[in-house]
């Protein structure tokens, strides 16, 4: 016979609240963004330290938004050009994703601010057009480099918007008297952009992230400032604790930004 007896609950902490189902990780980082908002107002080294890093967070949200405006631009481009039937654009494309999704990002940007971009100024100065390295700044040549290689990886998230539209809709574009650039213009795009907005927020957030790597080419981005405070001070528990704050600050309200995008796309669903 199978037993009746049910288990013993274990007894809530609060009677009537049962407090497992409370979203612990959002208090955990409340009180951590409590902990550090504390440390930097009652802590001369921490506020000072902070004061000294905001000029690097301007650098850092520059440096991002641009690099994923031409990254969008290029993985538009590439998606595209890797869902058409022509031969040429399919296998250029394909050879820029397989390329540039096979370097890391950081020799990339070595590779095009150290090599591509001096060898780019010798063929313009070859042409007969003058124009020095010195005014190509660091922080430009990261942003190219920065949006070169995510553009890789929104190829990819567009190619995949665009696969996952029923060919439905195009054949019934097409049956409207569309030709294939206005089909994918106005119908199938639209719907394709919808899907794919939820997965470029996270890639805004991944190359939010992947900014600091411009501090290779010692571009005055938050990283970099932090380490210029921590050689000048040698005060690295302070430095580091005020830099990995302020990144958590503004991925998580990316985060949120993303997941009000995502709950938003459900509802026009």
């Amino acid at each position: 016979m199978e037993s009746t007896e049910k288990m013993p609950q274990r007894p809530n902490l609060i009677p009537g609240v049962d407090v497992s189902k409370w979203p612990w990780w959002v208090i955990a980082l409340a009180l951590l963004g409590l902990a550090g908002s504390t440390l930097i107002v009652s802590s001369q080294n921490y506020r000072e330290t902070f004061v000294y890093l905001l000029d690097g967070i301007a650098t850092t949200l520059r440096i991002t938004f641009f690099s994923f405006i031409f990254a969008t631009i290029l993985g538009l481009l590439t998606g595209i050009s890797r869902v058409s039937k022509n031969v040429f654009l399919y296998n250029i494309s394909t050879l820029y994703v397989e390329t540039i999704r096979g370097i890391p990002l950081v020799v990339l940007l070595l590779y095009i601010a150290f090599a591509l971009v001096p060898l780019s100024i010798e063929l313009l100065t070859a042409a007969g057009i003058n124009v020095s390295i010195r005014n190509i700044p660091m922080e430009f040549r990261a942003i190219i480099a920065l949006a070169i290689g995510y553009g890789a990886y929104e190829g990819e998230v567009f190619r995949a918007g665009i696969q996952s539209i029923s060919k439905g809709q195009m054949e019934a574009a097409k049956s409207l008297g569309m030709n294939y650039f206005q089909a994918m213009q106005f119908v199938v795009l639209p719907q394709a952009v919808r899907r794919v907005l939820p997965p470029l927020g996270n890639d805004f957030i991944s190359l939010l992230k992947d900014s600091s790597l411009a501090t290779v080419l010692a571009v005055d981005e938050l990283t970099q400032l932090g380490r210029l405070r921590r050689a000048s001070t040698f005060r690295v528990l302070e430095t580091f604790n005020v830099v990995a704050f302020m990144y958590l600050a503004m991925t998580l309200l990316l985060s949120s930004a993303v997941r009000w995008l995502e709950n938003k796309m459900k509802i026009y669903e």
